[in-house]
């Protein structure tokens, strides 16, 4: 599925977007948690994945910094090359890719601000109001499924900052937190 990405792409890079892809597509978030199984929602779990790992690299030096960018410019060619297996024109891909770029980075500053309010003060409410307005916006949310992924994400924030950077920039993540 990646051959194509990869021809100049560290093959570390390759194994911390394809650990991230796999969980996103955990059938658990689609099923139990009852993100919508579209293409939105299939990219809003690749959105809280990556934004995972990138949280992970801030600050950590130039390499962590360097994978992190090389982890987003892999995740946008994967994407540019899946709108045009859809059929989406030459023409149109630029477009669409400026919009995927302008949601992710939103999507996911809204999701680690309320997962940092969250960490600060468990009784903090933004991270269910950010889950509830981006990955649940074209859905309605069912409270018990919100909250399960609320848990999900800081557990799972938890497990990623617990990894060694160094690790992680060979491309070695691990996401084997139960979704539910």
């Amino acid at each position: 599925m990646f051959a194509g990405l990869f021809k100049k792409t560290d093959p570390a890079v390759h194994d911390l977007y394809a650990s991230l892809v796999e969980k996103a597509r955990d059938p658990a978030f689609y099923t139990a948690l009852g993100v919508p199984d579209t293409v939105d929602g299939r990219f809003d779990m690749i959105v809280l994945h990556a934004m995972l790992v990138l949280r992970r690299f801030r600050g950590q030096g130039d390499a962590a910094e360097n994978r992190g960018q090389e982890l987003f410019d892999l995740m946008f060619k994967d994407m540019d090359q899946s709108l045009r297996e859809m059929g989406v024109g030459d023409m149109g891909v630029g477009k669409h890719i400026k919009r995927m770029a302008q949601a992710f980075y939103g999507r996911a500053e809204r999701t680690e601000a309320g997962l940092n309010a969250k960490i600060a003060d468990p009784a903090d409410t933004a991270l269910r109001a950010a889950l509830t307005d981006t990955v649940y916006r074209k859905a309605p949310a069912d409270v018990s499924k919100v909250a399960a992924l609320q848990d999900y994400l800081i557990r799972a924030d938890r497990h990623v900052t617990a990894q060694s950077v160094p690790d992680m920039v060979a491309g070695r993540v691990n996401f084997a937190v139960p979704v539910i």
